[in-house]
Formats: structure tokens, C-alpha cells, sequence
């Protein structure tokens, strides 16, 4: 029943449920996020639509075939269903305009800019239509690199869903080598996977039931239930083994393992679902998806492992010999402060580091050193810059821009951006200036008028993106130097700002992908805070109901806190970013941990009574799951660092780092800080 159901579930996901990732078009923000508002109000009030870049090189230093090919192109691209209009060197001559000089020219004479405006059109339609006319044109004589936010969107929409198609396959192909390779029975080989499929399938239907889709962190969303599911199956299958070994009864062997295994499991799958839930109060829309789709994850894992895998169990699995139960134990030999020392010594090393972690990661970062797509991405960011930065400003007296004190003011300002080096190409109504000075007698024109120009169909009604109709507010556009080293982006942005208000002017708004990113990277920390900080919280109180003692709960809470904080220490002393794919993993890892010092924690007060040495004999019967568990996750995550995209390389390496932080903790670090074997005495239940 349980292959059928999985059967089915895998052509219900590939018949109803939607896998291709969603990620949003203004850098993972939905539209209803409050981080979208300020962008909002610049695209109200400024309209100019999504702007492409393409850095088209001559290859071949034949000036005259190079004008032909940038004609060509520039013509198919305008071309496009979804391009409302655009220009290049071919359209508008950078030579008599300073506006189209600075978007058009770059600092390498042999390549010049095709600058696009998009629609609303979705980059996965819009996107391919493009490459399709750069395909045609790209030849040995020329070499053509795309950017733009609704290119990076697409680039990184393409690079989650390959990876969750070929490296979430390739992880569960190797959970089931491990596995059989580790338990040698087809049955719980099998029994393992079906489960672990039905698991994510159910997960999958019911997300699209809830409207919830695949989006950009639950891109990792079947392996992070796969693993969820895991965690259950095979400490299910070691308390039956146990169970097992000591009854010939397939019926009371597996009544005992459930039992044995049931009350951890639930307050693991608890301990998970409120560290999940607590994501929800974020304000950003792919962390309150992941948070309700790990929810949904936490409670099919259990459910499903409960319903379908006891039957391979009870009916096929091989009944193991009367030495799988594990028998005589020896006490835990000495030196145990020399192990908690040695361990503290290190987790306090790597926390320090913790408060170094890069969770503000630069654009260029989501793309693999030394390949096409990020040399020519450094190419166009080197030249003017590759994330846009909007900065509207004002008189703080209320006074028109185009008032002539007002507007020297204005070009004061436009002075300062172009002289700091993390802003590349700066436009704003004192370029707009220059633009309409092209037109005949329009230099013998007073501002107002040259304003009332750029805004004219006559000069493509530019004028529009960077003046209001009131003539109140002025819009510099400046695209950032993403490869330029800066404390961070806020640090940027506020000394931008200061070139405003030194200018004499008043920045009323901030926005653009530059903005967004610095915000990201604010959620990112907010994330890790609410998902861990909550874990850790919530664990407390599971914690104690588990082990029934307040220094018992305190010792487990502090070996918790020790995964999370590995990981995250490795990659502060490291210099590795934590983006915001990269973000879940320690939650992950934090879930994988806290089931393991559960189940030790619950064997423990089982055993308590029985034997001389409890925590001894609950380490010696849970250490081969959590190894096996560990050697698994580790095994099948570590195909995620083959990876050709970053995020899900560190996603992978950051889950691999606190699995094997947690297997440590419980079986090394926890029983050895229990000063004694004293526990408390189980109640009649237990």
C-alpha cells in the first residue's frame, strides 16, 4: 500500500503540483511585503519600467560590421512582445548627449550598452525571448552579456530549479545507497523510501492545495521533508531492531519499537513545527512560505511515518538475530572533562566568529566564481554598476526643483555621486539638462523649460522617470558597484544620503534593488534570531516535559545552542555568506539535533530503574541511529555541494556542518556533562 501511495503521489505532484520555483520580480519581494513600499512609490511616481542591460563588445575591431550588428540587434530586441523601448548607439548619439553618454559608453571603448525598457511581463516568458535574438547575433566577432534585475531573477529561478530537480533526485538516491548499504534488507530499503516519498508528496499537494507554491526558499522543500521523514524512520527501525532481538513476535517486536520510539518522535515533530511556525510573524513572503510549508512538512513526516512504514516492519522486514539488539554495555570511560572542554573550547571559538557572519552578500555572490555568467556580470558591474539605487530628493523649504538656487543645489549633489566609487553610472535632472541642450536654441532655454522638454514625446518623454509633474521632487538613478568593498549597504546608502543633505537637500526616499538587497540582508538576521531563537525557546519547554529535570533541560538546551552556533561560527571565521537561501540550513540542522538528544533524553528515563547505568546504555542503543541518520543526511546533502549554483553549495555545507555538530552533542557532549547517573524515576506511563 505504502509503494502504491508513493507511486501515486509522484504522478500527482508531476500531473498537479507546480515545482518550477517563484521568485519574485524586485529581488524575492512579493508585491504585498512591506519592504516593497518605498519601490512602489518611485515606480508611481517616476515611471520608466524595468531596465535591461546588454554590454555588446566588438571582437573583431571592425567599427563599421560592429554599427551593423548593434542596428541589427537593437531593432529585433525593440522588437520583443514585452520591450517598450530602448536605445543604443545605433538609436541616439552618446557623442552630442550626456545622458546617453553615460548609459550608452564604457570605460572599454570596443564595447558599448543596449539599454531595454520592460513591461510587468514575467521574466520566464520575457527573458528567453531575448537570448533567442542574442543567440542569433552572438558570434566570434561578438561577445553580448545581459543584466538587469529581471535577467538576475530569471538566472536565478533557472539555477533553484535545476537544482531542486537534479541535486534533490541525486540526495535520495543516495539516502537509499546509504541505507541499503547500512541495514542490508530491501524492505526497510524500500519501506524508507516509499515513506519518505509519500511524506513530500503529501507535503506538495497540500501546499498547492493552500495556494502556497514552490518559491524561492522552499526550492530545498523535498529534501528538507525527506529528511524530516528520515529522522523518524530510522529511529522507528532501531527500536524495533532492539524489540526485535529479543521476541520472536513480529507483532510485539513492533508494538515495543513503536512505543519506545512514538513519545520522541512527537516532540521532535514539535519542537520542528513551532520553530517553523515561528517564521510566520516575518514580514517577508518566502520566509512566511517556508515557515507554513515546514509546518505542513513536520506534520506529514510524522503522520505518513506512523501510517505506512510500520507495515514493511511488521510483515517484510528481515527479524534480526538476538546480537542486533545490542547487548552488554560498558560504562562511558573517564576524561570527561577533557571531551566537554575540548568541545566548549571550540563552540566558543566559532561563536565569536558567529557575530561576523555576511548575511548581506553581495549580487555577484549568487553566481560561481570564474564561469560566463559572472565574468560578464563583473564585466557590466565594473563598467557602471549592476544594482540599481533610487534616491528622490527635495528642497526642505518646499521650493521647486527647477528654481535655479534649487537646482545648482541639485547639480552640488550629482557632483558628490559621481565622485564616490561605489556608484557607477548617476543620472538625474541635471543630466536631463544636458539631454535637452541638444535640441537647436534649447541652451538659450531656462530650466523649467528644458525640464518641460526631456519630458516631451519629442525627446521620448525621458524627462518623466526623473521629475515629477509639480516639478517637487527630483529622482537620481545610479546603478552600484556590487564588486566595490564596503562596511555594507547600509553604510552606502546612508553616506549617499549624506551627500544630499550636505548639498543642501532632503532625501525623501530611498528604494531600488540596492535598497531591497540591504533589506534582505536585514531579514536574513531577523530570520536567524526568530527561526533559532524561537527553536531555542520552544525547546526549553519540550525539553523539560522530556526529561522531567531542570538541569537535565538546561544541559540540552546548551548543547542545542551549540549547533546553530557552529555552523554559523564556521562561516563567519570563513568569510562564507549566508544569503537567503543559505538561511534555512541552520534550522535544519537545529531540527536534526533536537531529535537526537530527545530520543537519547526519553530512552533514558525509560531505562532509568532498570539498569545500573542509564545514560550509558541509552547511548550505547541510540548512538547506530543517530550515526546512521548522520551519515545519511551528511552523505545525501553532500551532493548539494557539487552544486553550480553558491546558495545551494553553502545550503548543502551548512546542513552537513550542524549535522554533524548535533551527533557530536548528543552522543559525546550531553552524557558526559550529566555529572551522575542519577535521573528522575519514571512515571507509570513510561
Amino acid at each position: 500500500m505504502a509503494c502504491a501511495l508513493a507511486i501515486l503521489g509522484v504522478v500527482l505532484v508531476a500531473l498537479f503540483v507546480d515545482i518550477s520555483p517563484r521568485v519574485e520580480g524586485d529581488f524575492f519581494f512579493a508585491e504585498d511585503d512591506p519592504q516593497m513600499i518605498a519601490s512602489r512609490a518611485v515606480a508611481e511616481r517616476f515611471p520608466g519600467g524595468e531596465q535591461i542591460l546588454l554590454r555588446v563588445e566588438d571582437l573583431a575591431d571592425d567599427t563599421a560590421a560592429y554599427r551593423e550588428h548593434i542596428a541589427a540587434l537593437t531593432d529585433e530586441l525593440l522588437a520583443i512582445d514585452g520591450i517598450t523601448g530602448g536605445f543604443s548607439i545605433t538609436t541616439d548619439s552618446p557623442a552630442r548627449s550626456p545622458l546617453f553618454r553615460r548609459l550608452l559608453l564604457n570605460p572599454d571603448s570596443a564595447a558599448t550598452n543596449i539599454v531595454l525598457s520592460a513591461d510587468e511581463t514575467d521574466p520566464q516568458l520575457l527573458i528567453p525571448r531575448i537570448e533567442a535574438v542574442i543567440n542569433a547575433h552572438r558570434s566570434p566577432e561578438l561577445a553580448i552579456v545581459m543584466s538587469g534585475v529581471p535577467v538576475i531573477v530569471e538566472l536565478i529561478r533557472r539555477s533553484l530549479y535545476r537544482d531542486l530537480i537534479v541535486f534533490s533526485l541525486a540526495a535520495v538516491a543516495v539516502f537509499g545507497l546509504i541505507s541499503g548499504l547500512l541495514y542490508r534488507d530491501a524492505a526497510i530499503v524500500v519501506g524508507t523510501l516509499a515513506t519518505c516519498f509519500v511524506s513530500v508528496s503529501l507535503t506538495l499537494i497540500v501546499g498547492q492545495l493552500m495556494g502556497s507554491g514552490i518559491g524561492l526558499l522552499t526550492a530545498n522543500l523535498v529534501t528538507i521533508v525527506f529528511v524530516l521523514t528520515l529522522s523518524h524512520v530510522v529511529f522507528l527501525t532501531a527500536n524495533w531492531t532492539r524489540a526485535a532481538a529479543a521476541t520472536p513476535d513480529r507483532g510485539a517486536a513492533l508494538q515495543q519499537g513503536i512505543r519506545d520510539t512514538l513519545e520522541g518522535s512527537f516532540w521532535s515533530m514539535a519542537t520542528t513545527l513551532l520553530g517553523f511556525l515561528s517564521l510566520l510573524i516575518a514580514t517577508a513572503r518566502p520566509l512566511r512560505e517556508l515557515g507554513m510549508a515546514g509546518a505542513v512538512g513536520s506534520l506529514c513526516a510524522l503522520l505518513v511515518t506512523y501510517s505506512a512504514y510500520p507495515t514493511f516492519l511488521g510483515y517484510w522486514a528481515k527479524m534480526p538475530t538476538a546480537s542486533a539488539g545490542g547487548g552488554a554495555v560498558s560504562p562511558m570511560r573517564g576524561r570527561r572533562g577533557l571531551v566537554v572542554g575540548t568541545v566548549t573550547a571550540v563552540v566558543v571559538l566559532l561563536g565569536v566568529n558567529v557575530f561576523r557572519v555576511d548575511t548581506d552578500p553581495g549580487l555577484l555572490t549568487y553566481f560561481a566564481e570564474g564561469t560566463e555568467l559572472r565574468d560578464g556580470l563583473e564585466l557590466v558591474d565594473r563598467d557602471g554598476g549592476s544594482s540599481t539605487l533610487d534616491i528622490i530628493v527635495s528642497d526642505p523649504d518646499g521650493g521647486r526643483i527647477d528654481a535655479p538656487a534649487v537646482f545648482a543645489r541639485m547639480e552640488v549633489l550629482q557632483e558628490s555621486l559621481d565622485a564616490d566609487s561605489a556608484a557607477g553610472v548617476v543620472v538625474s535632472p541635471t543630466v536631463l539638462i544636458g539631454h535637452a541642450r541638444t535640441l537647436p536654441l534649447a541652451g538659450f532655454l531656462p530650466v523649467p523649460t528644458l525640464l518641460d522638454l526631456a519630458s516631451s514625446p519629442q525627446l521620448g518623454g525621458v524627462g518623466l522617470g526623473f521629475v515629477t509633474a509639480e516639478r517637487d521632487q527630483g529622482h537620481y538613478l545610479l546603478r552600484m558597484r556590487e564588486s566595490h568593498e564596503e562596511p555594507s549597504r547600509q553604510a552606502v546608502m546612508d553616506r549617499m544620503s549624506g551627500y544630499a543633505r550636505d548639498a543642501g537637500l532632503e532625501p525623501t526616499l530611498v528604494a531600488g534593488l540596492y535598497d531591497l538587497q540591504a533589506q534582505l540582508g536585514r531579514l536574513i538576521q531577523s530570520s536567524l534570531r526568530i527561526g533559532i531563537g524561537g527553536l531555542l525557546v520552544l525547546f526549553l519547554g519540550v525539553a523539560l516535559v522530556v526529561s522531567r529535570s531542570f538541569l537535565t533541560t538546561l544541559k540540552m538546551w546548551l548543547c542545542l545552542a551549540a549547533i546553530p552556533t557552529v555552523v554559523l561560527g564556521t562561516f563567519g571565521l570563513f568569510g562564507i555568506a549566508v544569503d537567503i537561501v543559505t538561511s534555512p540550513a541552520a534550522n535544519v540542522a537545529l531540527a536534526i539535533g533536537a531529535d537526537s538528544m530527545i530520543h537519547l533524553v526519553v530512552r533514558v528515563r525509560r531505562l532509568t530503574g532498570t539498569t545500573v547505568a542509564p545514560w550509558t546504555t541509552a547511548v550505547a542503543q541510540i548512538s547506530r541511529p543517530v550515526l546512521i541518520a548522520t551519515g545519511i543526511i551528511s552523505a545525501g546533502f553532500g551532493i548539494f555541494v557539487l552544486s553550480s549554483f553558491p546558495p545551494t553549495q553553502r545550503f548543502g555545507l551548512a546542513v552537513i556542518l550542524g549535522t554533524a555538530a548535533a551527533a557530536t552533542m548528543a552522543l559525546v557532549v550531553l552524557p558526559r556533562l550529566v555529572a551522575t547517573e542519577a535521573t528522575p524515576e519514571p512515571s507509570a506511563a513510561s
